[in-house]
């Protein structure tokens, strides 16, 4: 089988700070790195191919840099990356995004399956996945925590606040996986180097002349970051201890009066 993984590289998020006057992202000297729920996805197309056969390609929309991103997905076991990179895709939303990443499948051939991580650690939205499946039209299964493959159909457990629901779907389908489906596997030092030789295919604009200007970039973007900032901190509780269960109630209500709460 023939299974592409979208990924994406991101901030790592442990080193991110915001600047208290502008309140925007510090992305100076931060690190980049492998989203982990796509690490998780990968590791799933990898562990498929092992048991089916087949191929895992990569592909992801980004700067030139997210060149050593793919080559890490290479060294994990993927055959094959691919790079969708021009200035007109930027500023794109996730529904651009996604747009693009639809024609850039497109052009690669069919897949019989596209895996997802379920959302990403910078945007946490969780859209590109289930957006690729639409603008495909194909069956969309979200929030995986295992996947079985017979035939033609696939069976895969969703992960839901109150356990789990089985649901089954024909090929060609989009899956995005949740943290739990896997540990993924670290890269040994053969497969590194031979990652560190590897062709990267790069897609650009004028290699997708069925693409509308008018869905990419800032211009096909419906939406708009207005804001970023921190949470300010919350003050600290009051502790109320009294000897009895009726004099705390009295005690709070009485605290409930004071701050205008009741």
């Amino acid at each position: 089988m023939d299974i592409l993984v979208c990924v994406k590289q991101v901030p790592d998020t442990a080193e991110i700070k915001i600047d208290r006057e502008t309140n925007r992202l510090i992305r100076d000297g931060v690190p980049s790195i492998l989203n982990p729920f796509d690490a998780n996805a990968l590791e799933a197309a990898v562990q498929l191919k092992e048991a089916n056969g087949g191929t895992v390609t990569v592909l992801t929309m980004g700067p030139e840099q997210a060149k050593n991103m793919l080559k890490e997905c290479i060294s994990l076991g993927a055959d094959k990356a691919v790079l969708v990179s021009d200035r007109v895709f930027g500023g794109s939303d996730t529904l651009a995004t996604s747009y693009i990443l639809a024609n850039a499948i497109k052009k690669l051939g069919k897949f019989d399956l596209i895996l997802c991580g379920k959302q990403a650690i910078d945007g946490d939205t969780g859209q590109v996945g289930p957006e690729i499946a639409e603008h495909l039209e194909v069956a969309q299964l979200t929030f995986v925590a295992k996947i079985d493959i017979k035939g033609d159909t696939i069976t895969v457990n969703r992960e839901l606040d109150e356990g789990y629901e089985v649901v089954e779907a024909k090929f060609p389908a989009v899956v995005t996986v949740v943290k739990s489906i896997n540990t993924p596997r670290y890269p040994s030092i053969k497969s590194k180097m031979a990652a560190n030789r590897a062709k990267i295919d790069v897609i650009t604009a004028a290699d997708l002349p069925e693409i509308n200007p008018e869905k990419i970039g800032l211009k096909g973007s419906p939406t708009r970051v207005k804001k970023t900032f921190t949470p300010p901190k919350r003050e600290s509780g009051i502790r109320i201890c009294e000897e009895t269960g009726s004099a705390a109630a009295l005690k709070l209500v009485e605290n409930l009066v004071a701050a205008k709460l009741v």
